[in-house]
């Protein structure tokens, strides 16, 4: 991908139900920046519903693709694009995706060339449960073949969202109580690994950051993790090389305080030059 002096800036969040957080003032957060492509998840809300959810709280201009969940009131993710989509995919005929509400591509055109920008929802799993880790652990071994199939087709890609897995020890306060744990296990970060070392994708957030600093995208609502900054860092934009050499800035948009969140987590904005 070439690039130049223009910027497609993208922010990834999950909302944890997309009419909450629109309550709660997502909507001023959302004017507050000028964003090319916003990726969401857990957007707990059928598709008839979602246009109108999204022009009440990002305004008007987008456009959108969405891939709901079957089981009413969970998961969900969309793209919502300033810029023309050209073609999506849901996860149709991929049992780890189709109907689950956990993967959304949208191909974009830019000026270096078309970039596919997926909303991806991992499972939470659980490490005393074998039957949702595996489930989890598959869902993580199809998203390396999906994005690693359309690398193979030329593609840029550019995989965001919530991933429920902080990659590195770093990536969440209390890492000691938690090690060997659903989101900081080893078999979860094992594909981390393989995706940085082997195949060469880059976390986009770390590749820029000072002093490979963390900055934390969730708190648990409970006692005062977000108070006393125990977070973790489980969101994330994950590209390919050629995108991510474009990469020119990275942030995390923490709330304030924390009477003005409108979710657990926090919106992921990186900017590239394109």
């Amino acid at each position: 991908m070439t690039s130049n002096t223009d910027l497609f800036t993208v922010a990834t969040v999950n909302v944890n139900g997309l009419r909450a957080a629109a309550r709660k003032g997502m909507q001023e957060w959302a004017n507050s920046g000028d964003f090319d492509v916003i990726t969401l998840q857990e957007v707990r809300a059928p598709d008839d519903l979602v246009p109108e959810l999204v022009t009440q709280t990002l305004g008007d201009g987008w456009q959108l693709v969405h891939a709901e969940a079957t089981a009413k009131g969970r998961a969900g993710v969309a793209v919502v694009s300033r810029l023309p989509i050209s073609q999506s995919w849901s996860g149709e005929g991929e049992p780890c995706f189709e109907g689950l509400g956990r993967w959304q591509e949208a191909e974009i055109a830019l000026p270096g060339g078309p970039v596919t920008v997926i909303s991806a929802y991992a499972h939470t799993g659980d490490a005393a449960d074998p039957e949702r880790m595996a489930q989890k652990l598959a869902w993580f071994e199809s998203a390396t073949a999906r994005v690693e199939l359309l690398r193979a087709d030329g593609r840029e890609v550019l995989l965001t969202g919530d991933l429920n897995v902080a990659h590195r020890d770093s990536d969440l306060k209390n890492w000691k109580g938690n090690v060997g744990k659903a989101g900081c296990h080893p078999d979860e970060r094992a594909h981390f690994d393989h995706w940085v070392d082997t195949l060469g994708w880059v976390d986009v957030a770390r590749s820029i950051s000072a002093n490979d600093s963390t900055e934390y995208t969730w708190w648990s609502y409970r006692g005062k993790a977000f108070d006393t900054d125990a977070g973790w860092r489980i969101d994330y934009q994950f590209a390919t090389p050629g995108m991510a050499q474009c990469a020119v800035s990275s942030r995390v948009d923490r709330a304030e305080a924390y009477d003005q969140r409108w979710s657990d987590h926090a919106p992921v904005v990186v900017s590239y030059s394109v």
